[in-house]
């Protein structure tokens, strides 16, 4: 049986029924600007299919999905789903106010230093009368901020082995990945939360929808790269752009917009020195919160972070050395490698290896791109270096965009298999892997790119095809090489 002192108990049981009270607000202010709703995310969707199905319950024969994972960088909305869910969960299934419990664990652990395990016993036991193994009604329990629980994938499995009647939301930061044990990840759905890509931008911000199939089109392009790719493709691009006249603006600008400061949610009705300065201080507040709870660093290791992350910001194309770092930065190599494996684990950035063989990936420098390019514009205009005319500065958002979509790709489609670069002098931007293992070589360019990288690389590697992908007016296939605009791209 669950015991806690009285006082503590009691003070639980009033920061409980706080929030009980309190959320439905929370939630309005959150899923509202101006009074209209914000329109809902592709996560959304997937995780309201899963309350449903567990509203409905055995009348569907499937209740396993009643244990939901969102991590995710912060800043790209998981909050914001998590209180869209309530509002469904509230105002359309009805269902009453006492069994939809929501709280923060970064707040919990500030203000009374307790558990998430401590909120839902006491939750269950004051407020419902019972025990987890004898709750007769469903109820739901929304948690923002795991990761400041470091018991937090423990909780989870106890729970839901307890008690069918209970479904639970856990989000944080990516961090959430590295802890979820093997036995709670059996039983977890996870739904990682990503910045936004641009269809997801046209569609809350312009109210634009892509054509259905646009993405699973554009990536068989990518990794088939057959003539019926192509031209499914070429199909929609052009159905896309019959839609896009309706709009005031041309597409190139607005892809422009979306590529420079369009990667978060919280920026669709901001300005874009606003955006800046919010991705700014939401990279500020990733190294205070979420870096510090993964690791323990001095105080003069802040400095060092940032520095880290401006260096990475402003350097031009190519690898990134830990030896050279450490000498530019005058620190060590070791505390480098801790830096930037910390930030992975953020996923504030990512790395991209040198193909080859082991041997070749420790001796090559690896390439470190930024979750969304977004990132990269807001650091470069915190440092004054931000020109929005300067071509180059736009190649390098550019190929981080690319990037970006690539490992997004990998990590929720399971495709590509392998993204690398090509380490051979003049190489390729990106070399990735497909299903039958074959190298697809990628160049990315804002303005003209000749063929000879690719052509190079299709040799080098015995590709069947290769891709540039750059600001072409449409998609379209020169002998073994495939021509995808940008702004096309963006759709996969």
């Amino acid at each position: 049986m669950f015991k806690m002192e009285e006082k503590d108990q009691e003070s639980l049981v009033k920061y409980i029924l706080a929030k009980l009270s309190e959320t439905p607000l929370l939630a309005k202010s959150n899923t509202q600007v101006n009074g209209i709703p914000l329109r809902h995310r592709r996560t959304y969707i997937r995780i309201k299919k899963h309350v449903d199905d567990f509203i409905m319950g055995e009348k569907l024969g499937n209740i396993e999905n009643r244990l939901i994972i969102l991590p995710g960088l912060r800043g790209v909305g998981k909050t914001t789903i998590l209180f869209q869910i309530y509002e469904h969960i509230r105002n359309v299934k009805n269902i009453s106010q006492d069994r939809v419990l929501y709280f923060s664990t970064d707040e919990l652990k500030a203000y009374l230093g307790k558990s998430i395990l401590d909120v839902i016993n006491v939750y269950i036991q004051n407020v419902h009368r019972t025990s987890l193994a004898a709750l007769d009604k469903e109820i739901f329990i929304l948690i923002d901020e795991s990761h400041f629980d470091h018991e937090w994938s423990q909780t989870a499995k106890i729970i839901f082995d307890q008690s069918k009647k209970v479904f639970l939301i856990f989000t944080g930061s990516s961090a959430l990945n590295l802890e979820l044990s093997v036995d709670t990840a059996r039983r977890t759905k996870k739904e990682t939360v990503f910045p936004l890509n641009f269809s997801e931008y046209l569609t809350l911000k312009y109210d634009l929808f892509p054509s259905k199939g646009m993405a699973q089109n554009v990536r068989e392009l990518i990794f088939k790269g057959d003539d019926e790719s192509i031209e499914s493709a070429s199909a929609n691009e052009n159905i896309l752009m019959r839609k896009t006249l309706s709009l005031n603006k041309r597409m190139d600008m607005i892809w422009e917009d979306f590529l420079c400061y369009g990667g978060f949610p919280f920026g669709l009705n901001m300005s874009q020195i606003e955006v800046h300065q919010r991705i700014f201080s939401m990279v500020d507040r990733v190294i205070e919160k979420d870096v510090f709870a993964l690791q323990s660093f001095n105080t003069d290791t802040r400095s060092d972070i940032t520095r880290i992350l401006t260096f990475l910001a402003l350097q031009t194309p190519g690898g990134t050395s830990d030896a050279k770092l450490a000498e530019r930065l005058k620190i060590s190599p070791a505390l480098v490698r801790t830096i930037l494996d910390i930030l992975e684990k953020t996923h504030l950035i990512f790395s991209i290896k040198p193909y080859g063989g082991a041997g070749k990936v420790i001796r090559k420098p690896w390439k470190y791109y930024f979750l969304s390019p977004s990132i990269n514009a807001a650091i470069r205009f915190k440092l004054g270096v931000y020109d929005i005319r300067n071509r180059e500065m736009l190649g390098v958002l550019a190929e981080n965009l690319v990037a970006s979509y690539l490992f997004r790709m990998m990590e929720t489609v399971n495709m590509p298999t392998g993204i690398f670069y090509d380490s051979e002098e003049g190489g390729a931007d990106f070399l990735i892997h497909n299903v039958k293992n074959s190298i697809i070589p990628i160049e990315v360019s804002i303005g003209d790119k000749n063929q000879e990288q690719v052509k190079a690389a299709i040799k080098r590697y015995g590709s069947d095809y290769g891709i540039i992908i750059s600001n072409t007016e449409k998609i379209r296939k020169d002998g073994n090489i495939i021509y995808l605009p940008l702004t096309t791209f963006s759709f996969g």
